[in-house]
């Protein structure tokens, strides 16, 4: 949890502090801090998700240094392995455009179409569920579990083939308990932050609407500068509050990712457990 939540306040700061550039007009900072934020974020949730693994597969859990510097070394795994997926996304979607080029045709066109309907209709609603229910959710598991790009590949191609109705009915399962987490989340982090604002304007003196306390908060950035209505003097805290809103708003995804990792985690154990017995049968 504080491997994460230090990843994710050091990527809400750092994006926070990219928008303000980006604000000011300084392009080459707020891509350099933007940068800065994607890479913490993702690397984090990396390390994150080994220390996970290690907790689903009943391994000694590693250090918290150590899983930094796992993550570093297979995060690119991952980026891989979504890279496949892409390409494989784009042949499909080229098979698509081409079934309807050869529907445009005359006198043959009606034909093919009425092939093409069906065909298109059940490959799209296969490649959806495979996207949502294996290929997305459990390609950084498939690594972290320690297996290697090309034998992640060849694991997530036999959870399609053998394992992709129960993925699907996992996946749903997870995800409407990572919504409910993060729905209570926000109504805290919009609770607390209502009285933030309030307390703000009262003990600060601040005559502006509690809303601009509460931007950054959830994730929106703030040009104050361009608000009408703002005096001078609340620039500065409202500028402050933005910033230290996208840390909270960081935090406040801790928790409903912590769930989310940890169910994709039991997740793949699972999958994988089941090949294991259909392979001794």
């Amino acid at each position: 949890m504080y491997l994460l939540l230090a990843s994710f306040s050091g990527g809400g700061l750092a994006l926070a502090c990219a928008r303000a550039s980006l604000g000011r007009a300084e392009l080459a900072w707020a891509i350099g801090q933007g940068a800065a934020a994607l890479f913490i974020t993702f690397y984090g949730s990396n390390a994150t998700g080994l220390l996970m693994m290690d907790r689903a597969m009943g391994r000694p859990r590693r250090e918290i240094r150590d899983a930094v510097f796992d993550a570093l070394g297979v995060g690119h795994r991952v980026l891989l392995i979504w890279s496949v997926v892409c390409v494989v996304v784009a042949a499909l979607a080229a098979l698509v455009w081409a079934l309807f080029w050869l529907s445009s045709l005359p006198v043959v066109g009606p034909w093919v179409y009425a092939v093409v309907v069906p065909f298109t209709v059940v490959l799209m609603g296969w490649a959806i569920v495979a996207v949502m229910a294996v290929l997305a959710p459990l390609a950084g598991p498939t690594v972290w579990s320690g297996t290697s790009t090309k034998d992640s590949v060849c694991l997530l191609g036999r959870f399609l083939r053998e394992q992709l109705l129960q993925a699907a009915v996992l996946a749903g399962a997870l995800s409407v308990l990572t919504a409910l987490v993060g729905a209570v989340t926000s109504a805290l982090v919009f609770a607390g932050g209502r009285v933030m604002a309030e307390l703000s304007i009262w003990l600060l003196g601040v005559d502006v609407e509690p809303q601009l306390f509460m931007a950054g908060l959830f994730g929106h950035g703030l040009q104050v500068v361009s608000l009408p209505g703002v005096p001078a003097s609340a620039v500065p805290y409202l500028t402050a509050a933005t910033i230290g809103g996208g840390v909270v708003f960081a935090i406040g995804l801790v928790l409903p990712t912590l769930v989310y990792l940890r169910g994709v985690c039991e997740i793949h154990v699972t999958l994988r457990g089941r090949l294991a017995e259909l392979d001794r049968r």
